[in-house]
């Protein structure tokens, strides 16, 4: 049975599927940029070693040596790896940099996620709230006075005991595109116990880098400039319209209007809907896009906001997302995988049921858990962390998706691990 999902899901993926510069400087690196992005297409994918670590750090089993036999084979693009944000595991998460670097590992589809600015332009940006986290707006004064809450120091008491942790909330929607252009991309991080704007946005997480994050790098983009930078790398695309921070509508833009004028940019660039993956946790958007642009809502992805396996939809929910015109459910990844207790990932009953409903699934996201050996590892893996006990179970994840499960596709914040797997098992 799990064999025939797959064969089905493999026949309709086929079916589906610091500062501004000067002007002429600016002019001068967009064409960079543009003979970068056309040079990729004439080279081999790049993965990297930590795929052939995760390989290698494998069980022994018939899977492994299936993954240690097509090692030294040439490797191409493949839909089954989604660029989460694009490679947000080491590079600050939507930035030119991130989106280049999940192409030359072999992403099929990158993600842009999308809000909108004061002046109501759409930007890629994982929330409308997240600038004091994902970018360096903090630190320049002028922007940062503009922020829904500036800075605030931690306190402490006498002992130096934490009281009340440092904050600040700077959304897209309190500066204009043109000053969104200003800021640079950092690596998603804070830190709570910080006292001054320095120590604020250091934070970062001891599995991820900052390596990439200095002020030359971190170039933040625009909705439209992500859609050309995808076309000139030959990538499909999955935008996905972000709940706005603020109130809707804002400054005249209503909610069906914003999610229509992010399918508009694609009309505008010439994109087919074909190679479009519109994403929402907002189900009134998917239904939107089904009723208003049907060619884009076709494929259009209904993600799923379950935190814990309690919260997720039964069979009867997940038969009425079909019947509703829905045809791609996309839950994280614990809400499709358990664990048998004999040290097996296995399908979740949830994963089975969206079978019979006939839903095609992309599930969220691989490679942001750090270390998996030292167990306790989060959100992703609640359902089934006791059958993960190294860092090569990884692949003994994505073979559970990818062949017994049938997913279209995975999001991984280092998509050369996805890529590497879907190459192997002809994905």
């Amino acid at each position: 049975m799990r064999r025939s999902i797959l064969v089905a899901v493999v026949a309709a993926t086929a079916s589906l599927l610091a500062g501004p510069a000067a002007a002429d400087r600016d002019h001068g690196r967009d064409d960079d940029h543009a003979h970068r992005a056309r040079d990729l297409n004439t080279r081999n994918v790049e993965l990297g070693p930590r795929p052939y670590f995760l390989v290698d750090d494998m069980a022994d089993s018939d899977l492994k040596d299936t993954l240690l036999a097509c090692g030294k084979r040439e490797f191409h693009p493949s839909d089954f790896s989604i660029g989460h944000r694009g490679a947000a595991l080491q590079f600050p998460e939507h930035t030119r940099e991130s989106y280049m670097a999940a192409a030359r590992m072999g992403a099929g589809i990158i993600e842009c996620d999308v809000t909108f600015t004061q002046d109501l332009e759409l930007v890629c940006r994982h929330a409308q709230n997240d600038l004091h986290t994902t970018t360096n707006i903090l630190a320049i004064p002028e922007l940062a006075a503009k922020c829904t809450q500036p800075f605030v120091p931690a306190t402490f008491n006498a002992d130096g005991t934490l009281l009340t942790p440092a904050r600040a909330e700077c959304r897209t929607s309190d500066i204009t595109l043109a000053e969104f252009k200003q800021l640079r991309g950092k690596m998603d991080a804070s830190n709570p116990r910080a006292t001054t704007v320095a120590e604020y946005m250091g934070g970062t997480a001891n599995f991820r880098t900052d390596l990439y994050s200095g002020p030359t790098s971190g170039t933040l983009m625009t909705h439209a400039e992500s859609i050309a930078l995808f076309q000139s790398l030959g990538v499909k695309m999955t935008p996905e319209l972000k709940i706005p921070s603020v109130t809707m509508p804002f400054n005249g833009m209503s909610q069906e209007a914003y999610a229509q004028k992010m399918i508009d940019e694609y009309h505008a660039a010439g994109v087919s809907a074909r190679k479009v993956f519109a994403q929402s946790f907002n189900k009134d958007d998917v239904l939107y896009w089904i009723a208003h642009e049907p060619a884009f809502g076709a494929q259009a992805v209904y993600l799923d906001d379950a935190n814990t396996v309690a919260e997720l939809p039964d069979a009867a929910e997940l038969a009425s997302y079909k019947a509703d015109g829905i045809n791609i459910w996309a839950p994280p990844i614990f809400a499709l995988l358990a664990s048998d207790g004999a040290g097996n990932i296995v399908p979740s009953q949830a994963a089975l049921d969206a079978a019979a409903a006939g839903l095609d699934i992309i599930t969220w996201t691989l490679e942001r858990s750090g270390i998996l050996a030292d167990g306790n590892n989060g959100f992703y893996y609640q359902s089934y962390d006791d059958a993960v006990t190294r860092e090569g179970d990884t692949m003994r994840v994505l073979d559970v998706l990818g062949r017994e499960i049938g997913v279209l596709g995975v999001f991984s914040d280092w998509p050369a691990t996805t890529t590497y797997y879907a190459n192997c098992m002809g994905l």
